[in-house]
């Protein structure tokens, strides 16, 4: 499979502001950055489980 270039990308985001117009993208991108450091955390969590301390 390739990779997507700068044409394909140019698209995306042509019909990404035709949808959801300029105010909502700063919104999208910033919930789907949390969403992705969200999902990279909880993978980390699970490879390094917390040992648990005995009282």
């Amino acid at each position: 499979m390739r990779s997507i270039g700068v044409p394909e990308l140019l698209v995306i985001l042509a019909i990404a502001a035709l949808l959801f117009g300029g105010r909502k993208i700063p919104e999208l991108a910033k919930g789907l950055g949390e969403g992705i450091r969200n999902f990279k955390n909880a993978l980390k969590s699970e490879e390094k489980p917390e040992e648990k301390k005995q009282a």
